[in-house]
């Protein structure tokens, strides 16, 4: 079984090279890593297949240095190189670039109140496999869920393999929803956990399967991985993700880049206070957003106990519905609001639950926004939803280990002798 060792650069290595790029000093191997990952970057962010040519150009490289490095790239089956193309002009015929596919991979992994879920993603951040187990995940035994979860994603990657004979597994990435602290999960509100190291039992159970990742692997919020996902199929590079579980998450997209803050807490919309007299929220706070624009909190408030319930009340013209819908817009506004007006954002995307019920939301919410929002007479903040995988957290997980290749692809390519 293939399996994608780190070769070339370990942590301190990277963090090393970190700080001379800080200085200003540069080694030959830190200048070879950096121009790697700005070649590999340039040719899995264009369209349509580009050139040696066309990346010397967008890069400022020499074609000689280029050329160089797409070749390691190629060997190391980082860059798939297609049929000459002649275009119909005299000289060198262009060699179509694009990232691999099928070869190096990224597992995301995602827990979430409902479902556990898996992910395969290649490098040119197509989905290869896909795998959600619903179930009650609540107050449940970390433990038992983490083992449960590893063997989705081991599942996973054995389709993936079927499919894919050469593959090997660049890493892994870990979704939770809660406050996630480099490998420990400090809280999760919604799961009932907290003070968690979650990796370790899903390293063994790869391992044992065969597909140990070695030190490749991560955690993070989910929401800021399902803004990934969102990422990855929106024309905009600066945006505002809100997501509707149980709870309410959310991520700041600026510049193609989720901003995490310095702990990597940052996006914790739901836990905003929007009523300082309001109901005790699970994070022990009174009044934070998702009392009122959580799912459970929305079909609670509606008298259903399901999103298909609760969209049919609606479709009926259900006032009880309608209310619950009409009092989560306007908390969700207060609180979107206050992030548009810190951080200056355009455009607001939903997903979740709040994307289901984004026709009766909208009026209310849009209002609310073109209200409270200071620039909003000159620039009205453009609100939309968008309908995502099912567990858009595992996908965005695994496009997360994605761009960690791109950022750094010698750690993922043989060493030179």
């Amino acid at each position: 079984m293939s399996i994608a060792k780190p070769a070339s650069i370990s942590a301190t290595a990277a963090l090393s090279a970190a700080a001379r790029s800080a200085s200003g000093a540069a080694t030959q191997a830190s200048l070879r890593e950096r121009n790697l990952a700005l070649v590999l970057t340039q040719v899995a962010s264009s369209e349509s297949p580009t050139s040696r040519a066309d990346v010397a150009a967008l890069t400022g490289l020499t074609r000689s240095t280029v050329s160089r490095l797409v070749d390691e790239l190629v060997a190391a089956a980082l860059v798939d190189e297609g049929d000459p193309v002649t275009g119909g002009q005299r000289g060198r015929p262009a060699v179509p670039l694009r990232p691999a596919s099928g070869t190096l991979v990224g597992l995301g992994l995602e827990v979430n109140v409902w479902h556990v879920a898996a992910s395969v993603v290649d490098l040119r951040g197509q989905s290869v496999s896909n795998r959600i187990v619903e179930g009650d995940f609540v107050d449940s035994d970390p433990a038992r869920v983490l083992a449960q979860l590893a063997q989705v994603g081991i599942a996973c990657l054995e389709e993936a393999r079927a499919a894919l004979p050469q593959l090997s597994l660049a890493g892994v990435q870990l979704a939770l929803p809660g406050l996630v602290d480099g490998a420990t999960l400090l809280r999760a509100p919604n799961l009932g956990w907290h003070d968690l190291q979650p990796l370790p039992p899903i390293r063994q159970a790869l391992a044992a399967a065969g597909w140990d990742p070695g030190g490749y692997l991560w955690t993070a919020n989910e929401a800021d991985c399902a803004a990934l996902t969102v990422l990855q199929g929106s024309r905009h590079d600066d945006l505002l993700y809100v997501s509707g579980e149980v709870g309410i998450g959310s991520a700041a997209i600026v510049g193609g880049q989720v901003m995490t803050g310095r702990h990597g807490w940052a996006g914790e919309l739901g836990h905003v206070c929007v009523n300082d007299g309001g109901p005790l929220c699970g994070c022990g706070s009174h009044g934070c957003l998702e009392v009122y624009a959580g799912r459970r909190a929305i079909l609670e408030k509606a008298g259903v106990d399901s999103l298909d319930a609760l969209v049919a009340a609606l479709r009926s013209g259900d006032a009880r519905a309608l209310g619950a819908v009409e009092s989560a817009g306007h908390a969700l506004a207060i609180a979107v609001s206050a992030a548009l007006n810190l951080l200056d954002l355009p455009r607001v995307v939903l997903g979740g639950h709040l994307a289901v019920v984004f026709d009766w939301l909208r009026p209310t919410l849009t209002s609310e926004l073109n209200s409270r929002v200071l620039s909003a007479p000159f620039s009205p903040p453009e609100v939309s939803a968008v309908s995502l995988d099912p567990a858009p957290a595992a996908v965005g997980a695994a496009l997360a280990v994605r761009q960690r290749v791109l950022a750094a692809p010698a750690s993922w390519m043989p060493a030179r002798g």
